[in-house]
């Protein structure tokens, strides 16, 4: 502790914990990843599932909420994070009962999780060896049974679009700052870059960075694992 203090000053007053000690930026960080994964992560996976059953030539095979679902996943995808912070403002009110903070960053993450993973899991599965689903299909298998044949067979490659979307997502909640939701991202901004405490600015990056690597490996060794079975 003295050797923070004497050389990392700023990081050292800024303590552990309190509304913008180290340990709650790291908190309010994970906080919002895990929970924006949880929701995003479920309605992509969902989202992507459809949107390759009910393709042309697809298990359940439907124009209309293959277009409509494709329509709205594009709008999404095509618009930038910083600029959903702001629209989704007014549902993120309505929803958590306030537009600033982490729990109302939740709502523009998760759809942000939503449009992008949805994406990553239907080009995933697209690709498929068509064969295996047409041999389930010529065994009578059921819709139930054919989506269990879709995640199983893509798993190592889900595993790795869900590691790249969770990457994603730790850079988004930087951005989530900007309307109050705290995290790290925020505290390398407000309390490093924009006071010219570089030390500040230098650990914040860091930490980030050290999340990220964790989630690579993490990602890359239940890819690995999965494969061999």
């Amino acid at each position: 502790m003295n050797i923070i203090e004497t050389y990392l000053p700023n990081v050292y007053k800024m303590g552990w914990s309190g509304q913008a000690g180290w340990g709650t930026a790291i908190y309010l960080t994970l906080y919002m990843t895990f929970y924006a994964f949880l929701i995003g992560g479920f309605l992509g996976l969902v989202t992507g599932l459809l949107l390759v059953l009910t393709a042309p030539g697809g298990v359940l095979e439907n124009k209309w909420v293959y277009w409509g679902l494709d329509k709205i996943t594009s709008i999404f995808r095509a618009v930038p994070f910083i600029i959903l912070l702001a629209v989704l403002s007014p549902l993120a009110q309505t929803l958590v009962g306030t537009s600033i903070g982490p729990n109302a960053a939740l709502v523009p993450l998760s759809f942000a999780v939503y449009a992008f993973f949805a994406r990553q899991v239907q080009v995933v599965l697209a690709e498929l060896d068509s064969g295996v689903i047409e041999a389930a299909q010529a065994s009578g298998a059921t819709t139930k049974d054919i989506i269990g044949v879709y995640l199983s067979e893509g798993l190592p490659d889900l595993i790795r679009v869900t590691t790249v979307t969770l990457i994603s997502l730790v850079g988004e909640t930087a951005m989530a700052g900007a309307v109050g939701a705290g995290g790290l991202g925020n505290v390398a901004i407000a309390y490093g870059y924009n006071r010219y405490n570089h030390d500040v600015t230098i650990l914040a990056t860091v930490l980030i960075i050290i999340l990220i690597f964790t989630i690579q490996f993490i990602g890359d060794f239940i890819t690995k694992k999965v494969s061999h079975k």
